[in-house]
């Protein structure tokens, strides 16, 4: 079976192939083309192909963790590896990253936890290439995740010996990837659904009521809205800034944070991620609040 893209997989946005672009163009020596005449650009490459589209782009996911995660696809892919089997071993790194830095051996946890992220990113763009999304790779991704995230910040905990920061970070960074998610999923008009698998139930369990907290706050503030209004609170600057605080990102700092002997710091910038997602909420609803504009035509 294979695995839903990391974004349907609630980290990182819905799983499609990239669509061929359309291009003009001019060859010397011929005549140019009349306006409006277009023709097909060259089928995208498989990176192009195995790229999730989502609007807001995770600045490092798509420049580090995605070319990286594509060498790997590209060893995976003619060896026929099932996607799944790449979301155990990402999910392995992680618990075994979580292990090395409950034992202060932070170098290491920190590139197990970097490695972790590669191997996220690998298993949705190898079920992309090859055509083997499933659902049950959606819900197992992101469920592994939760997972890995959990043990992350315990390790924290028994690293630090302060539990209670540590959970703050931990729901401050569930909270962050959770709005990320679905802010991004209802700027598409995308719908949060699972089905009646086992591990479809538990995905609705610890995700469901997440998405529909979020998905009724946003239905509430937009009921009686005009389609302008609704355009502008869905606005690219603030899925553009969520997308940035991804799981990739994420991950990235607290390796970095872990490296240099300072795995708390990076709770305080979960939490500090907190304040910014609140900040760009309040600024959505100036939009829903201004008053409108009134034009006085001279005749």
């Amino acid at each position: 079976m294979g695995v839903m893209d990391a974004g349907a997989a609630r980290t990182q946005g819905a799983s499609v192939a990239a669509l061929p672009g359309r291009l003009r163009t001019r060859q010397r020596g011929r005549t140019p083309r009349p306006c409006g005449t277009t023709v097909l650009s060259p089928p995208p490459g498989a990176l192009a192909r195995s790229r999730k589209a989502r609007r807001g782009k995770e600045v490092l996911c798509e420049h580090a963790f995605r070319p990286l995660a594509h060498l790997v696809v590209l060893v995976l892919a003619p060896l026929r590896v099932p996607p799944p089997a790449v979301v155990v071993a990402s999910t392995a790194s992680g618990i075994a990253g979580a292990v090395e830095l409950a034992r202060g051996h932070l170098i290491a946890a920190a590139l197990l936890i970097q490695l972790k992220t590669v191997l996220d990113n690998a298993d949705g763009q190898l079920a992309r290439l090859t055509n083997r999304v499933t659902a049950f790779g959606r819900y197992l991704d992101s469920e592994f995740d939760l997972l890995v995230n959990a043990a992350l910040f315990a390790a924290i905990g028994s690293y630090t010996g302060n539990w209670v920061v540590a959970a703050a970070g931990f729901a401050a960074v569930t909270a962050i990837l959770s709005v990320n998610f679905n802010l991004e999923r209802l700027a598409r008009g995308a719908a949060a659904t699972w089905d009646t698998s086992v591990l479809g139930r538990l995905y609705g369990a610890l995700y469901g009521w997440q998405d529909r907290l979020i998905e009724r706050f946003v239905e509430r503030r937009l009921r009686g809205a005009d389609a302008a209004v609704c355009e502008a609170y869905h606005d690219s600057r603030t899925i553009g800034i969520l997308a940035n605080l991804g799981m990739s990102t994420q991950l990235a700092l607290l390796g970095l944070c872990v490296a240099v002997g300072h795995p708390l710091v990076f709770t305080v910038l979960a939490l500090a991620g907190v304040v910014l997602v609140a900040g760009l909420f309040i600024r959505r609803e100036s939009f829903i609040n201004a008053e409108p504009e009134v034009v006085l035509e001279h005749r």
